[in-house]
């Protein structure tokens, strides 16, 4: 994708008019190693031959607008009121992400009202405006601590019109959405229909995947919370199948694109022997095929242990009948199960009958409390939310890229997929650590 950078320009509601409550704070920053000043911006690329193939001067090459406190800002905090809502599949974090905006927004900008829509885009829609519930410290004193969302979640879409009027209604002025790439494209219906109406609402973005496959950020929120905890039952296999003769140890893990939570959780503890992922296409049978490899492997070792991405091997299925879920995502075959018994059946053909612990721990790994590392992360995320909806930016996500916080157009988080490489850094990582073969060829 080539990028100019008027495509990386993020939008605003209009001048900001009102001091912030950051501005004294602010008044001497300037831009070092450890932050960025408002007027400055962060550059989208980071090699020299990129920077030189672009052939534009400085000021035109793509950068992003950095996100956090302004020393000026759009809405007047006393006269705001706020609403919240979460979308999609539940991953780590997201009750920090909403405790750190509601902290924010009362403690610093003392906002009017922080209103929270249950059950996702559904809360917002007419039959279940009912159940909107009002927001304030007590309510997420302590929710960092347990998984999931206390606003709940749901999939699909929901009428935009129908949605703005909820919006009018409550008088919200900035709406923060947290999910993933489904959510975004409906948050820009949203202000589709917001400035058809010309209304003055913000709509900001925290953008959340648990498969770590949203572009244009370094990380995914909750991403290693998943991965730390896809490591154990990695290590759980391991011993079962070193306890048992011929002993073959599976694990089915979450991504239904991207192989980053396999990659990253394989090379955590380096109990995987294989590891297959939805962006190396691998075949069954030959002399390089996967059983063969596996079989040469419990012949010389005793055991083995297979870590596989849900959206691995899908042509190897039965493509026929495939249905789609409430976001619109083609439904996965299960190339878990069936590696399980294409394995079984091609080591007992080979008079090795295997002993198999298979584990599918995907919603276990999703459903749990971030760990430290990523409740720092969401409420940092949570912040730069806060700070880009009071200062008029709309249809903008905060993410974190080049371990800058910054502002991405809502476009952009939504324009493709982040996939493991096949050619770089971490696949071959992954390579180094299992001794798999690059490919797995007929």
């Amino acid at each position: 994708m080539t990028l100019e950078l008027d495509d990386l320009r993020v939008r605003s509601l209009g001048e900001c008019r009102y001091d912030s409550p950051f501005a004294e704070m602010l008044a001497t920053k300037r831009t070092s190693p450890h932050y960025v000043h408002e007027d400055d911006r962060v550059l989208v690329d980071d090699t020299v031959s990129i920077l030189l193939s672009r052939g534009v001067s400085i000021d035109e090459l793509p950068s992003l607008e950095t996100a956090g406190p302004r020393r000026k800002i759009y809405f007047d905090p006393a006269a705001t009121n706020v609403g919240i809502v979460t979308c999609g599949g539940l991953c780590p974090g997201l009750n920090d992400v909403i405790r750190g905006i509601v902290q924010e927004l009362t403690e610093h900008y003392h906002v009017a009202h922080i209103y929270g829509f249950r059950n996702g885009y559904a809360g917002l829609t007419r039959r279940h405006r009912e159940r909107v519930v009002e927001l304030d410290l007590h309510a997420v004193r302590d929710i960092n601590n347990d998984g999931g969302t206390i606003l709940g979640s749901s999939r699909g879409d929901q009428d935009p019109e129908d949605m703005v009027d909820t919006l009018v209604e409550l008088g919200i002025h900035v709406l923060f959405v947290i999910g993933g790439d489904g959510s975004m494209r409906g948050a820009m219906k949203l202000t589709k229909e917001i400035d058809a109406r010309g209304l003055d609402i913000a709509v900001v973005g925290v953008p959340k995947t648990i498969d770590n496959d949203l572009p244009f950020t370094d990380q995914s929120f909750g991403f290693q919370t998943a991965f730390a905890q896809a490591t154990e039952f990695i290590a759980s296999v391991f011993v079962e199948s070193q306890a048992a003769e011929n002993g073959v140890g599976i694990v089915k893990l979450m991504g239904r694109h991207s192989g980053f939570i396999a990659c990253y959780a394989a090379l955590s503890n380096n109990d995987a022997d294989f590891v297959l992922i939805p962006e190396v296409p691998f075949v069954l049978d030959g002399p390089n095929g996967v059983l063969r490899r596996v079989e040469d492997h419990v012949r010389r070792h005793g055991q083995v242990v297979v870590v596989v991405a849900e959206g691995a091997g899908q042509d190897l299925l039965e493509q026929e009948g495939r249905t789609t879920d409430a976001s619109g995502n083609t439904k996965l075959g299960d190339i878990g199960l069936f590696l399980k018994q294409k394995i079984t059946d091609h080591l007992t053909a080979v008079d090795l009958p295997p002993t198999v612990r298979y584990l599918d721990p995907s919603y276990a790994i999703r459903s749990v409390a971030a760990n430290a590392y990523d409740s720092v992360y969401c409420v940092r995320l949570a912040h730069a939310a806060v700070h880009a909806g009071m200062a008029g930016r709309t249809e903008t996500v905060v993410v974190r890229w080049r371990r800058r916080f910054v502002h991405v157009p809502m476009e952009l988080i939504t324009s493709h997929r982040n996939q493991v490489d096949p050619d770089g850094d971490l696949w071959m990582s992954v390579l180094e650590a299992t001794g798999q073969p690059a490919t797995f060829g007929a």
